[in-house]
C-alpha cells in the first residue's frame, strides 16, 4: 500500500479575527495581524466575541440587558460603524483598544468613547445612536454566538473561510515585517490537521512579570477583575468586577 498523500492546505486570502475591546492579548494579536494584512494584501474581518458575557456569573444580568456594559457597549459602537466600512470598525477598534491598552485610558466610559470617536473625525454622537440601537446588540450577539458554536472560549480567535477555528496566537510583543508572515504561516499550517487541538507554552514566572509589565496601562485603566476560562486573574490592583461581567 502506497503512503498516504498529505493533505495540503494554501494560505487563506481571509480571516475573521474576533476580538473584545477589554482583552489585552487579543490587542496585541491585533497589531500582528494588521502587520500580517500589510505584508499579504490578507483580508481582515473585525468580528465581536463577549468576555463579559463568557464569564458572566449566574444571576447576574447578560451584558445586553444593561444601559450601558463595558465591552459589549464598545462593539456595539463598533457595529454601527461598521455599517458603512469595515475601515471604521478597525480603526474604532486600534483606537479603543490603544486608549486602553498603550495610554491606560477608559474607553469603556461613555464621556471618553465620545472623545475618541470625535478624536477618529466623526460625530460623537454616534456612541449615543450605537447604544440606543438595539440591533447593535443583535450583530455582536450573534458574532459572540458563532465563537461558542464553534467551540471557542475567548479572544483572540480566528475563522477562516473553510469554517475552521483557531484560539490565538496569544503573545504580547507582536511581530511585525518578515517575522509577522513566519507566524502566520505557522498558524495558518494548523489548518492542514484539523485534529491537532492544543500546543501551549507554559509561563515561568519570569514570562509572568513580563505580561504583568506589558499590561501595565491596562492595569490601569481596566474597572473590572480579569478571568481566564473561569479563574480569576489577579494582577494586583483595586480593580472591581463589574456587575454582569
Amino acid at each position: 500500500m502506497s503512503p498516504a498523500t498529505p493533505v495540503t492546505v494554501e494560505s487563506p486570502a481571509s480571516v475573521d479575527f474576533h476580538f473584545d475591546v477589554m482583552c489585552p492579548f487579543a490587542f496585541q494579536t491585533s497589531k500582528w495581524m494588521r502587520a500580517v494584512r500589510d505584508e499579504l494584501g490578507l483580508t481582515v474581518n473585525w468580528r465581536f466575541f463577549s468576555l463579559e458575557e463568557v464569564n458572566r456569573v449566574e444571576g447576574k444580568k447578560h451584558p445586553w440587558e444593561r444601559e450601558w456594559s463595558y465591552g459589549w457597549s464598545m462593539m456595539r459602537i463598533g457595529a454601527l460603524l461598521r455599517r458603512t466600512d469595515m475601515a471604521l470598525l478597525d480603526a474604532w477598534y486600534a483606537t479603543a483598544g490603544s486608549a486602553l491598552h498603550e495610554y491606560g485610558l477608559k474607553p469603556h466610559d461613555p464621556a471618553i468613547a465620545r472623545q475618541l470617536v470625535e478624536g477618529m473625525g466623526l460625530d460623537p454622537a454616534l456612541v449615543d445612536a450605537a447604544i440606543a440601537d438595539p440591533t447593535t446588540h443583535d450583530e455582536v450577539h450573534t458574532e459572540h454566538q458563532r465563537v461558542i458554536d464553534s467551540g471557542g472560549f475567548g479572544v483572540p480567535t480566528l475563522i477562516f473561510p473553510d469554517g475552521q477555528a483557531l484560539f490565538g496566537p496569544v503573545l504580547i510583543d507582536p511581530p511585525t515585517g518578515a517575522a509577522a508572515v513566519r507566524l502566520w504561516r505557522g498558524v495558518t499550517a494548523w489548518l492542514e490537521f484539523p485534529h491537532l487541538y492544543e500546543l501551549q507554552r507554559p509561563k515561568t514566572a519570569a514570562d509572568q512579570q513580563a505580561i504583568v509589565q506589558s499590561f501595565q496601562p491596562y492595569l490601569d485603566g481596566r474597572d473590572w477583575v480579569s478571568i481566564n476560562r473561569g479563574e480569576v486573574i489577579s494582577f494586583g490592583g483595586g480593580a472591581r468586577l463589574p456587575e454582569g461581567a
